[in-house]
């Protein structure tokens, strides 16, 4: 990735399934914005404290402090002015108005990392995701492994009964899937054995 020094700002987008590795990689560009001695804040959503209430947190227990925000305009507030770097987790949290602010952001010269799942549980796009990606200057899919067959997942089985779009969690409520394995919006044990 060229990376561009001065007053130019741009979007990354990291996307994926579940336990692709998306808020590890969100961690590991951060903190490599901080080794080079760039000003960084972090921001995760409130509605998720899976791990903790005030970090970022990777499935492979890597963490990050990170100011918690109830909605994607409180970063616009929040985003000090000498700030180089702003890190986003699980932005599919947010509404359609993160895409505004981060392109404000970029447009301020400001280096914007967002990371968040580009598809729900029954594999449609998940807004406000797909739109990033399309206005981000670089994007990253991260594929996971299919607990099923071990080829690249893609997909978040949900593993528990719900119509809910947004149900918060990890192991033990969804796993990867590869496009073979995956069942759109159903729990397993919804589904004839042998399938």
């Amino acid at each position: 990735m060229n990376i561009v020094r001065g007053d130019v700002g741009w979007i990354e987008v990291i996307s994926g399934g579940m336990f692709s590795g998306k808020s590890e990689e969100l961690i590991r560009r951060l903190r490599r914005a901080q080794i080079a001695r760039q000003k960084v804040q972090v921001f995760k959503p409130r509605v998720d404290a899976r791990y903790s209430e005030n970090e970022i947190v990777s499935h492979s227990q890597w963490r990050l402090e990170a100011e918690v925000i109830s909605s994607a305009r409180e970063i616009l507030e929040r985003v000090q002015e000498d700030t180089e770097v702003v890190g986003i987790d699980e932005g599919q949290f947010f509404d359609l108005d993160l895409v505004d602010v981060c392109n404000e952001l970029a447009n301020r010269g400001k280096r914007v990392i967002v990371a968040g799942l580009d598809q729900d549980y029954r594999g449609q796009p998940f807004e406000p995701m797909p739109q990033l990606m399309a206005i981000a200057e670089y994007v990253t899919k991260m594929l996971a492994i299919c607990v099923r067959c071990g080829n690249p997942a893609n997909y978040s089985q949900r593993l528990v009964p719900s119509d809910e779009r947004v149900l918060v969690g990890a192991a033990g409520i969804y796993e990867p899937r590869c496009r073979k394995c995956f069942i759109p919006g159903v729990a397993p044990a919804e589904v004839e054995p042998g399938r």
